[in-house]
């Protein structure tokens, strides 16, 4: 078996590089991701608190 094994072991994954590499537009466009997130997560909350907008659907009528 230490035959095979010669010299140093590798690793099996290599980490990832963080890449900061970020301009002035992909700020920005984070920046306005974040914003309209904010907006769809209050207007999800402000439905909840408002109750249901359905009323109930198709009501079938009884007769005997």
């Amino acid at each position: 078996m230490s035959g095979r094994q010669g010299g140093k072991l590798k690793p099996l994954k290599k980490e990832k590089k963080k890449s900061n590499d970020l301009d002035e537009e992909d700020l920005e466009f984070k920046k306005k991701q974040q914003e309209e997130q904010k907006k769809i997560k209050d207007l999800k909350e402000k439905a909840q608190k408002g109750g249901p907008l359905v009323g109930g659907g198709i009501k079938k009528s009884k007769k005997k």
